[in-house]
């Protein structure tokens, strides 16, 4: 789209749509790609057998609470890229503080670990599969996500890319806990947030031709 048809596309008001409703429209959309991504999770791999007393352990909820507050970010990103001239200065804060976060509970485990225990913190039993099951989840909320991002106005399509990939690996994160036995905070920190970035990768790509109006 050149120039002066993006000008005299936003001075009509048709550019843009109202905060509100696009995030209602993202609602639906991780609604059903959550959906999808868990109907695909127990198809594929079933809820984790102990996962009732899985619970009750503060780690559990550390890495839900990671995966989630990512996913709060992510989604406050796609969502301000979504609308032409929006501002992204928190952007960078929102996505950053839960990735320190998680790392600095890893280092203090590392620390706090004895030297043979600390590889099996880092790599756990599953480090091969849970990146490329994350993006595999994945799948659903991305198609969910960009659909409902290619309605929008987004004008940066790479970073809007990168925003719906990291949400879409941020939900199926969250989905993949549920199965997952790992409560290692190293773990959580490296492979799971690899498993996020995939399909964040792969929404850069994607994003300059699927999203460019």
């Amino acid at each position: 789209m050149k120039t002066e048809d993006l000008i005299t596309l936003l001075a009509s008001g048709a550019g843009a749509v109202e905060q509100p409703a696009a995030a209602q429209r993202y609602a639906v959309a991780v609604g059903w790609g959550a959906a999808g991504a868990t109907l695909l999770m127990l198809l594929l791999l079933q809820v984790r057998h102990d996962l009732g007393q899985a619970l009750l352990l503060p780690m559990f909820w550390v890495k839900v609470g990671f995966v989630a507050c990512l996913a709060a970010g992510s989604l406050f990103a796609a969502l301000r890229l979504s609308r032409p001239g929006a501002e992204i200065n928190w952007v960078p804060v929102a996505l950053t503080l839960p990735v320190l976060g998680i790392w600095a509970i890893a280092a203090f485990a590392l620390i706090e670990a004895e030297p043979f225990e600390r590889s099996k913190l880092f790599y756990g039993n599953t480090w091969k599969s849970c990146p490329l099951l994350i993006a595999l989840l994945s799948v659903p909320v991305f198609a969910a996500v960009l659909r409902t991002m290619k309605d929008l106005a987004p004008t940066r399509p790479r970073l809007a890319g990168f925003a719906a990939g990291l949400l879409s690996g941020s939900v199926a994160a969250v989905v993949y806990s549920l199965h997952c036995p790992e409560m290692g905070a190293p773990f959580i920190g490296f492979w799971y947030l690899l498993g996020m970035l995939i399909p964040a990768g792969v929404g850069a790509i994607l994003g300059n031709s699927v999203l460019r109006w």
